[in-house]
């Protein structure tokens, strides 16, 4: 036989809370199903089609290696290759890249065209990627405006109205930097390697050991370093200000109903 069931029952006593209970985010991707984006994802591959014409063109103009040695060469290599990676996914409807990625090869392209169009368009020597002697006319100019205006500026488009704001973090600004001071060391060494009085052996201007000293050569580069970052954060602020050019009302298959009561 079984015991009968009390009718009284004591109440037990609350059980205390012993720690905090922790929130947790939901990714988007998780509720809403990713669409295909493919206006994106063409206009994303004009933009790379025009980076890698401007490095083609200009390694058929001049001396490959030296070519490969511009800051403005390399960032339009890096700019095809996530723009290319970026079409891919948004034709195939995957998530994004990584805006650590994306915003690396972004400020290096802005960088530039910022420091084309400010520092070395009214040089007393004409700058140029493909030669070192005479300024860039006929095919070397195309190939000029192709690095150091056109891309950038379509890249900085595409980054205001494909983008979706938002995902770039300040932490990065300081990550982003590695490259530039590896570049300035890179050019330092460089000509060490090169005798000295030999054309285009300082790839930069303001990087000329030779004209300016190692003391003002470094204070230029200490600049331009401090401007590179405030550029980086300012690029960073600007994501998160700007509206966003693609939102639209994802359809979850649910709707929320007002509150009762």
């Amino acid at each position: 036989m079984t015991a009968p069931i009390p009718r009284d029952i004591p109440d037990l006593p609350a059980i205390p809370r012993t720690h905090a209970l922790l929130l947790s985010s939901v990714p988007a991707s998780a509720v809403v199903t990713p669409a295909r984006r493919p206006l994106a994802a063409v206009l994303r591959l004009l933009l790379a089609g025009t980076a890698i014409a401007g490095v083609t063109l200009a390694f058929l103009l001049g001396s490959p290696l030296r070519v490969l040695s511009h800051f403005a060469i390399q960032s339009n290599i890096l700019l095809a290759l996530v723009t290319l990676l970026s079409a891919r996914r948004a034709w195939t409807a995957r998530r994004p890249l990584p805006a650590a990625l994306t915003g690396a090869a972004l400020l290096y392209v802005t960088i530039t065209g910022l420091v084309y169009h400010l520092l070395l368009t009214d040089t007393a020597v004409p700058f140029s990627v493909t030669s070192t002697t005479t300024a860039p006319t006929g095919w070397h100019m195309v190939a000029g405006t192709l690095i150091h205006t056109v891309t950038p500026a379509a890249a900085v488009l595409d980054w205001l109205l494909l983008t979706p704001p938002g995902r770039m973090r300040l932490r990065r600004a300081a990550t982003w930097m590695i490259y530039p001071v590896s570049y300035l060391a890179f050019c330092l060494a460089r000509a060490q390697l090169i005798p000295a009085g030999t054309p285009g052996r300082y790839l930069y201007p303001f990087f000329d050991v030779e004209a300016h000293g190692y003391k003002h050569a470094l204070a230029n580069a200490l600049l331009l370093g401090l401007a590179f970052y405030a550029l980086a954060v300012l690029l960073v602020a600007l994501d998160h200000a700007r509206p966003n050019p693609i939102s639209h009302r994802a359809k979850t298959g649910f709707r929320l109903g007002p509150p009762v009561g």
